[in-house]
């Protein structure tokens, strides 16, 4: 049997502004090491774990607005996913009806493993050995529930009571609760009968299919007739907007797991594996703190080499420019500097950041939506610089990727090559220019940037114009497909 891992990469982009955006989501970002949360997410089963199953790449079911991002992040690690793309959010039980709905019209019933795409897990060994507890009754047609050991009395997180079951590390599922309050969780701690939902299940596609169904049929029947109508595009699938507004925005777990448990009357088998791998849901910046490695006075930063604490204990210092930070007689201190953005927070306050953000929100839309960075599936651009009738744009072109045939009404544009090969195409002329040379794009003029290189390209673009903004741009063909959208 196939073993098909699932990632749901959903996400508002709030709880980690400015650094995580609208478009630019938490599992976009790379936090703890070299790779993202999406990366770290796939890369955990790139290996065959089990001599019986097959691990397939995996099945991401995400916005369509990170499409080309999450295919080049897991392009960078040699995974190639099937991406399921929903038009608007209905929360993860309608995304996780997709997947199935797509590994049964594939014709293979496979082992689902279901994964948010932005939590992290430090020990994917013990994470690995977890699973192969659970696969013999995922393939008998149980519900596999994997919970946190809990190591303090939360109240964040959702809490699943497990039952012993004689001689086996596996527990049987009794049900799912609430947050508590603070003395709740302090007893749900003491009593031993109780772990953290970590929001990651496993279940064979057909179990899921036959839940939902029963336990929710208004979901099921809409994304039946959304993924019946959708339309595959190389690797992604356009799921029918249409149809799948219909469906009702639900969790996984009150759809269909809040069901289960010893008093359900379906007779459906459900367990739960407790986990201590060193999981977090990392959903705050407190949290990116915690699971940081810290200097001796327990703070923590992204660049050791320009970043200063002095007199300062238990900060978190967060940087993507490339200008020093200097932290000095603070504690408990959240500073997260962006290119257009500066975050200063006490680790208190930090379940207010929602607000916040919908303060920003109302004066600077944009800074709440995309970053000053903003990447394209041919690579990103970068908005150094703007004023009356004209900005300036960092561009880098990836090796081998195109831009849209395109023209503008209202700008024209000089390109200055700083480092690789531009192949352009202006009107009817199309040439080469390399390093230090520069090339006049009129107003109106149809013109394509394409890399023929090997190495990245990258130019200055000036716009001039009396309007710069990007819905300014015909598209005529690209190879993207976004002249469709």
């Amino acid at each position: 049997m196939n073993f098909q891992p699932i990632i749901l990469s959903g996400g508002s982009g709030t709880r980690l502004w400015p650094l995580s955006r609208e478009k630019y989501p938490k599992q976009l970002l790379t936090l703890f090491n070299q790779y993202s949360m999406l990366q770290n997410t796939a890369l955990r089963l790139k290996s065959e774990f089990v001599n019986s199953l097959k691990v397939k790449d995996p099945i991401v079911v995400s916005n369509k607005e990170y499409r080309f991002l999450i295919a080049e992040q897991l392009r960078q690690i040699n995974i190639n996913p099937r991406v399921i793309l929903e038009p608007c959010g209905r929360n993860t039980a309608p995304a996780l009806t997709l997947a199935a709905l797509k590994i049964l019209k594939d014709n293979q019933d496979a082992i689902m493993l279901v994964m948010p795409a932005d939590h992290l897990i430090e020990d994917v060994i013990l994470f690995n050995n977890a699973i192969e507890l659970g696969i013999s009754k995922a393939e008998e047609g149980s519900i596999i529930c994997f919970g946190i050991s809990p190591t303090r009395a939360d109240i964040g997180y959702g809490y699943i009571k497990t039952e012993l079951i004689k001689d086996s590390p596996i527990k049987r599922l009794d049900s799912f609760v609430e947050k508590p309050d603070a003395f709740t969780a302090q007893k749900y701690l003491e009593s031993g009968d109780y772990v953290w939902n970590s929001g990651i299940f496993m279940l064979k596609a057909s179990t899921w299919i036959d839940t939902i169904s029963k336990f929710n049929p208004a979901i099921y029947d809409a994304c039946k007739l959304a993924f019946d109508l959708s339309v595959t595009d190389k690797d992604f699938i356009w799921v029918d907007e249409e149809n799948f507004k219909k469906s009702p925005d639900d969790s996984i777990d009150y759809s269909v797991m809040e069901h289960l448990g010893k008093d359900n009357s379906e007779g459906i088998e459900s367990y739960v594996i407790p986990m201590s791998v060193g999981w977090s849901d990392v959903g705050s910046w407190d949290a990116v703190w915690e699971e940081s490695c810290k200097d001796e006075h327990g703070n923590v930063s992204n660049n050791k080499e320009d970043t200063y604490f002095y007199n300062s204990q238990n900060n978190l210092a967060f940087s993507d420019n490339k200008r020093l930070v200097s932290i000095l007689g603070l504690d408990n201190i959240i500073v997260v500097d962006t290119q257009d953005a500066l975050l200063i927070a006490n680790k208190s306050n930090l379940d207010d950041i929602k607000k916040l953000v919908g303060l920003v929100r109302e004066t600077h839309t944009s800074l709440t939506q995309v970053g000053r960075k903003v990447y394209r599936p041919w690579g990103n651009y970068d908005s150094v610089d703007s004023g009356d009738n004209f900005q300036v744009k960092r561009i880098i072109v990836n090796p081998g990727e195109t831009l849209s045939l395109q023209m503008h009404y209202h700008r024209a544009e000089h390109w200055i090559i700083v480092k690789g090969t531009g192949k352009i195409t202006r009107d009817k002329e199309t040439f080469i220019l390399h390093e230090n040379q520069s090339v006049y794009i009129p107003l109106g003029a149809v013109h394509r940037l394409e890399n023929p290189g090997k190495l990245p390209l990258e130019l200055i673009e000036v716009q001039s114009g009396n309007y710069l903004g990007e819905d300014d741009i015909v598209r005529f063909e690209d190879v993207y497909g976004r002249t469709k959208e």
